[in-house]
C-alpha cells in the first residue's frame, strides 16, 4: 500500500511539473522526519480518494496485470529462502539473453523488499520485490577470490546463491568448503558470475567484488532485475509452470 501511494505521488507530482514552468530558484533547503506507521494504512479521507482516484487508475492499469502464477509463497530469509534462491537462479537464467555462459549467480537479500504470495503475479507484485534500479551485471572472479566472496556471504548469515552453488559453514561464520557444479573451487581457476550491479561493486560487504575483471554492466530497461523477474514469470506461463523456488540445500550448516 506504501509503495502504491508513493508511485501515485510520483506520477502527481511529474503531471503538475509538466503543466506549469516557473522561475523560481532554490534559496535554502531545510529537513524534518516524518514518522511512517499504521496511521497511513487508515482510509483516506474522503475529499483525498477523490482527487488522488484518476491516478490510482493510471497507477493500476500500470502494475496491475497478471504475468504468471506463484506456486507457493515465496519469501526471503537467510541463509536461503525460495525468493532469494529464486532471483539467483534468474540472473543465470537470463544470461544468455545478454550473450553470457555463468559458472553461477549470487544476489542479495538486502535487494529483495517484498515476498511474492502464492496465486497470481503481477507486475506490481515484481516491483515491490525489486524497486530499485537495480540491474544485473557479469564479472569474472579468481578461484581465490570466490573463496573470498563465499566467507563474507556466511559472514552475512546467507546471500542468495543459484543452484550451482554449495556452501558449507560452520554455526559460528567459518567457511569450509565451496562446490560449483559439484567440484570444489580451484583457487587458481577463473569463475564467471552473474550477479546484481549494487554487489558488483563491493556494497553489502561483498568487497570481493571489487577484484572483478572483465566486467559488463548495462543501462537499459531490460537489465533491470525486476524486468528479469517479469520476463521470467511470462515465460514460465508460456510453458504452462508455476514459478517457484526451493530451499534446497545452497546454504549447509556442517560440524567445527
Amino acid at each position: 500500500m506504501r509503495n502504491k501511494h508513493l508511485i501515485i505521488g510520483t506520477v502527481m507530482l511529474m503531471t503538475l511539473l509538466s503543466a506549469c514552468v516557473t522561475h523560481y530558484h532554490v534559496t535554502g533547503v531545510t529537513r524534518t522526519r516524518i514518522l511512517i506507521d499504521e496511521s497511513y494504512d487508515k482510509p483516506l479521507p474522503q475529499q483525498v480518494a477523490d482527487f488522488m482516484q484518476p491516478y490510482n487508475q493510471q497507477v493500476d492499469q500500470i502494475f496491475s496485470p497478471v504475468i504468471g502464477t506463484a506456486k507457493k509463497d515465496l519469501v526471503p530469509d537467510r541463509p536461503e529462502s525460495p525468493l532469494g534462491n529464486l532471483m539467483a537462479d534468474i540472473m543465470v537464467w537470463a544470461a544468455k539473453d545478454f550473450g553470457e555462459q555463468p559458472d553461477f549467480g549470487v544476489y542479495n537479500k538486502g535487494g529483495l523488499r517484498a515476498s511474492i504470495a502464492k496465486g497470481d503475479i503481477t507486475i506490481g507484485d515484481a516491483t515491490d520485490v525489486a524497486p530499485f534500479e537495480n540491474r544485473i551485471c557479469f564479472l569474472t572472479l579468481s578461484g581465490d577470490k570466490v573463496l573470498e566472496l563465499m566467507q563474507q556471504i556466511v559472514y552475512r548469515g546467507g546471500e542468495p546463491v543459484s543452484k550451482e552453488v554449495k556452501i558449507f559453514a560452520t554455526k559460528d561464520k567459518q567457511l569450509k568448503r565451496v562446490t560449483i557444479k559439484g567440484k570444489d573451487v580451484d583457487p587458481k581457476a577463473s569463475y564467471r558470475v552473474a550477479t546484481v550491479d549494487y554487489i558488483a561493486h563491493g556494497n553489502d560487504q561483498l568487497s570481493a567484488f571489487k577484484d572483478g575483471t572483465q566486467k559488463r554492466e548495462f543501462t537499459d530497461e531490460e537489465s533491470l532485475t525486476r524486468s528479469l523477474l517479469i520476463k521470467y514469470a511470462k515465460e514460465m506461463t508460456a510453458q504452462g509452470k508455476a514459478v517457484d523456488g526451493e530451499v534446497e540445500g545452497r546454504y549447509i550448516i556442517v560440524e567445527e
